[in-house]
C-alpha cells in the first residue's frame, strides 16, 4: 500500500511531540515548581538525571535494531515504549512530591528511559518509511515537534499546573502521550523484503565498528562543533537577559515563547531548502543564519537593547538553531548502515548533544573572562569558520539506507 507524504509526515510530526512535551515539563517547568514549594537547590538539581537515559541511549540501541526485522517491529517498539511511558506518568500523579521525591525521581528515569527507546526506534522508523527526497522535510517535522513540545511543555502545562494541579497535570501528559500513538496505529504496515541477514549480525561491537568507518573522523568533527557557532550565544542569553534585568517569567517568554516559536517555524523551510539544494549544500549555508544571529547579539550589546531588539534576536537566534537541527537530522539520517538505522542515528545525535553540551560549558568559562559582547564577537568568527571548513569536513557513507 502506498502511503503519501503527508501521512509519514503527520505521523513523525505526532511521534516527536509526544517525546518532547513531558520531557520539556519535567526539565524546565518541574524544577520551577519545586522551587515555588521551597525545596532545597540540591533537590532541584537532581531532576536533571532524567536525562541520562538521552546521553546513554546509544547503549542500547543495538539491541532494538537487532530485534526489529521489519518497519512493524519497530512500531511494536514504539507502542510498547510510550504506553510504559504514559503509565509510569501516570503513576507519577498519585504521588506527593514532598513526600516520594525518591520514588519520583526513580520512575521518571523509568520512564525516559522508555522515551529514549521510543526515540530509537522512532529515527529508525522514520529512516525507513521516508524516501531519500523526503528526509529534509521529515526532519522539518522532527525539529518542529522538539519545538514545539518545549513550547507547550514550558508554557502551557504550567498553566495547566495552576488551574488543576499535581494529579490532573501529570494524568494529562499521560493521555497526551496515548492520543499521540494514534496516527502511529492507522499507519499501514507496508510490504517489504526482510532484513534478517543483515540483522543478525547486529551487536554492541556496532557502536565501536561505526567510528571505523571511512571519513568517520570527518564526521563526527562535523557533528560536534556544527551547533558550535551559536550554543554559545543560547547557552548565555538566559544570563545575560537575568543581567539586564529582566524576570525569570520575561526570560521564560523570550526563550520558550518567542524562541522555540521561531525555532518550529523556520524549521518548516529548512526542510523545502534541504529538498532543492541537498543537504551538502545546506550544510555549508545555515551557518550564515548564526553568523547572523550572533552579529545581532553583538550589536545590540554595544548599548542598552529594546524589547523589541530582543525578540529580534531570539527569533534570528533560535531560526538558526531550528534549521542547523534540521540538516544535521538529515545528514545523519543519510549516514546509517543497513540494518543499523536506529544505532548509527543515534550515535550521531549523542555527539551532537555530547558537542554542545562542552561548548556551552566553555562558553560560560569564556564570558566570565571577556564579557558577553565579545563572547558574541567570537561565535560570529566561529560561524563563519563553520561556514568555510563543512565543505571540508562534510561526508557520505555510500553503504546508506536508501528507499528510492
Amino acid at each position: 500500500m502506498t502511503v503519501s507524504s503527508k501521512q509519514k509526515y503527520g505521523t513523525l510530526l505526532s511521534l516527536y511531540l509526544a517525546q518532547s512535551v513531558p520531557m520539556s515539563f519535567f526539565s524546565t517547568v518541574m524544577p520551577v515548581i519545586m522551587r515555588s514549594e521551597h525545596y532545597s537547590l540540591t533537590a532541584i538539581g537532581l531532576i536533571q538525571l532524567i536525562k541520562l537515559p538521552w546521553i546513554l541511549k546509544f547503549l542500547w540501541a543495538p539491541l532494538v535494531d537487532k530485534t526489529s526485522i521489519k518497519h512493524l517491529h519497530y512500531k511494536q517498539w514504539i507502542i510498547a515504549s510510550e504506553l510504559f511511558y504514559a503509565i509510569t506518568i501516570f503513576s507519577i500523579g498519585f504521588l506527593q512530591p514532598d513526600l516520594n521525591f525518591k520514588l519520583i525521581i526513580f520512575l521518571m528515569l523509568l520512564a525516559f528511559t522508555a522515551s529514549a527507546t521510543q526515540d530509537i526506534a522512532t529515527d529508525a522508523f522514520a529512516i525507513l518509511i521516508l524516501k531519500r527526497k523526503e528526509r529534509g522535510q521529515g526532519n522539518s517535522m522532527q525539529s518542529a515537534g522538539s519545538f514545539l513540545g518545549a513550547l507547550t511543555g514550558s508554557g502551557i502545562l504550567l498553566i495547566v499546573y495552576h488551574y488543576y494541579g499535581w494529579f490532573w497535570l501529570l494524568a494529562g501528559l499521560a493521555v497526551f502521550a496515548v492520543v499521540a500513538l494514534l496516527p502511529l496505529l492507522f499507519y499501514p504496515n507496508q510490504s517489504e523484503r526482510k532484513q534478517k541477514p543483515e540483522k543478525e549480525n547486529v551487536s554492541f561491537k556496532d557502536i565501536w565498528l561505526y567510528f571505523k568507518q571511512k571519513n568517520a573522523i570527518k564526521s563526527v568533527l562535523l557533528l560536534i562543533f556544527y551547533y558550535a557557532g551559536m550554543v554559545g550565544v543560547l547557552t548565555m542569553s538566559k544570563p545575560w537577559l537575568i543581567d539586564l534585568g529582566y524576570s525569570i517569567k520575561e526570560v521564560g517568554i523570550f526563550t520558550g515563547i518567542y524562541g522555540a516559536a521561531a525555532g518550529a517555524l523556520f524549521a518548516f523551510p529548512a526542510g523545502y531548502i534541504i529538498k532543492r539544494l541537498g543537504v551538502k549544500k545546506a550544510l555549508h549555508y545555515f551557518p550564515l543564519s548564526a553568523v547572523a544571529a550572533a552579529l545581532w547579539f553583538y550589536k545590540i550589546q554595544q548599548s542598552t537593547p529594546s524589547y523589541g531588539d530582543i525578540v529580534i534576536g531570539m527569533i534570528l537566534l533560535w531560526g538558526a538553531y531550528g534549521m542547523a537541527t534540521v540538516a544535521v537530522y538529515t545528514y545523519a539520517m543519510n549516514n546509517v548502515r543497513k540494518g543499523r538505522e536506529g544505532t548509527d542515528f543515534t550515535i550521531q545525535i549523542v555527539i551532537t548533544h555530547l558537542g554542545s553540551l562542552l561548548i556551552a560549558v566553555g562558553s560560560g568559562k569564556l564570558t566570565h573572562i571577556v564579557g558577553y559582547q565579545k563572547l558574541f564577537f567570537i561565535e560570529v568568527v566561529i560561524a563563519l569558520a563553520l561556514f568555510l571548513v563543512v565543505p571540508q569536513l562534510y561526508s557520505e557513507n555510500k553503504k546508506i539506507t536508501n528507499h528510492d
